[in-house]
């Protein structure tokens, strides 16, 4: 797969569009000073720096990216750039999906359990404490999958009635709410951050953060 180029200005996120509110995740995203692209080809997803699975229907969702043999890439494309999934998204993301199990992705170790709030959480907003900021952090909930566990290294971001609803291992980042829905862009901007350290690390491996590094190594035995 095609690297893209190191973060010159803003980055470009890619965003899976094919069903789904894509263009809310766009929106934040826009006011956060990034740039977007809709994803819906292997050549969409290697102009990218991120990669976001939006909600939607993640079976669908699943069906499209295993036709289109996005799948495959997305799982080598995770390897060195930041993902994050909400909702249904965060289905796709998990090792393990149950309510009913289907196939997904595999790459965070978690299990999930699809419409675990029941659908009477048609629309619900509800609040939940957070690490990432003092406040409680506003959530957004549409026939949201509960996430039941997660492995060893996977740390959990937030919290709703006693389960994980932000969770997050290295550069993988997964919600079962919707932070595009609200107007608190704290989500978004902690993966900014993920990108951030993801293209600085990325840097630093290239052949020019390596050169620049031994010349900075060698003024300093001087």
């Amino acid at each position: 797969m095609a690297e893209p180029s190191s973060i010159v200005g803003k980055p470009n996120i890619g965003i899976l569009a094919i069903q789904g509110d894509f263009a809310a995740h766009a929106a934040v995203l826009h006011s956060l000073g990034a740039q977007t692209t809709e994803v819906r080809t292997i050549a969409d997803l290697q102009q990218c720096h991120a990669l976001i699975l939006p909600g939607g229907e993640s079976t669908t969702q699943l069906q499209f990216l295993q036709e289109e043999g996005l799948g495959e890439e997305i799982k080598k494309f995770a390897a060195k750039r930041p993902v994050f999934g909400t909702c249904a998204g965060a289905i796709l993301l998990a090792a393990r999906v149950n309510n009913p199990a289907q196939d997904s992705l595999g790459l965070l170790d978690m299990t999930i359990l699809r419409n675990g709030y029941g659908r009477q959480l048609a629309s619900e907003v509800s609040f939940g404490n957070s690490k990432l900021k003092s406040q409680p952090m506003e959530m957004v909930f549409i026939r949201a999958p509960i996430i039941e566990s997660v492995g060893p290294g996977v740390e959990v971001l937030a919290e709703f009635a006693g389960k994980p609803s932000l969770v997050q291992k290295g550069n993988i980042l997964a919600a079962t709410f919707h932070p595009e829905l609200t107007t608190d862009f704290t989500v978004h901007q902690h993966f900014l951050g993920l990108i951030k350290n993801a293209s600085a690390l990325t840097r630093a491996h290239s052949p020019e953060g390596k050169s620049a590094g031994k010349k900075s190594h060698s003024t300093y035995k001087k």
